[in-house]
């Protein structure tokens, strides 16, 4: 670590925003990632929230900060202390995707304006593993980068106000699925019978920055066999260790 120059700024009474230079990367992810362990590590007998985004952490104490520049020194110390830089295990999570014009409201659409068959765009959509940057927008909602550039799609003039839960979409450069439904704006190619985020499970979303995702394309009678087995808590998600 210490390869970037951090920006630390007060957040309210009691909070304290990182940010790192305004570049999306795999480089800045794993900085970012692997100082929100050390810090978690410092603080882990307190109450401390720490989220992580693209390029920033941020960190809310349970109390007041009475001296800004004091803590600020302690999270520098922390940011360039060599012990323990390394990141746990990521992992490979295997989404299964029924990509039947059914379910992929905007494929066709897609198709025409793009002048590329329906079945390039699956093929296309599911060749690459994407990189899990952060959680956000709705519970559950994963950041995902790695989308081809030929899948690029600009996002609905005017949002649904209806969008299924499970739907896997683009928005411009992106990629992701709805967690649950939600009105939105970018444009639906199919859709996962899994639960993305399920409060009732020890970790209500099974994925972390850091991971990755494969979207696997599977036909309707196997999407319907896999949500029946996701509703009676039959269904493992398909995974494995990865080394990034």
């Amino acid at each position: 670590m210490g390869d970037f120059k951090l920006q630390y700024k007060p957040f309210g009474e009691r909070s304290i925003l990182i940010e790192w230079p305004q570049i999306i990367s795999k480089k800045t992810l794993k900085d970012v990632l692997l100082y929100k362990k050390k810090i978690e590590n410092h603080y882990f007998k307190e109450k401390v929230y720490i989220k992580s985004a693209y390029n920033s952490i941020l960190i809310s104490y349970s109390l007041a900060i009475n001296n800004f520049y004091n803590e600020v020194l302690v999270l520098n110390s922390i940011y360039f202390d060599e012990l323990g830089d390394d990141i746990n295990d990521s992992k490979l999570w295997k989404i299964p995707v029924c990509y039947d014009v059914e379910f992929g409201l905007d494929l066709e659409d897609i198709s025409f304006k793009k002048n590329i068959e329906i079945s390039n765009i699956i093929e296309l959509h599911t060749a690459t593993n994407y990189l899990v940057y952060f959680i956000g927008f709705l519970p559950g909602f994963l950041y995902l980068g790695g989308l081809d550039e030929q899948l690029y799609f600009p996002r609905k003039n005017a949002p649904r106000l209806y969008v299924k839960k499970g739907s896997v979409a683009i928005g411009g450069s992106q990629t992701g699925v709805y967690p649950n439904k939600s009105p939105g704006g970018w444009n639906i190619i199919g859709n996962t019978p899994l639960d993305f985020f399920n409060i009732t499970n020890q970790s209500p979303c099974f994925a972390k920055a850091g991971d990755r995702i494969q979207f696997v394309s599977v036909s309707k009678s196997c999407y319907y066999e896999i949500l029946s087995q996701v509703k009676s808590n039959e269904y493992t998600i398909e995974s494995e260790v990865i080394y990034d």
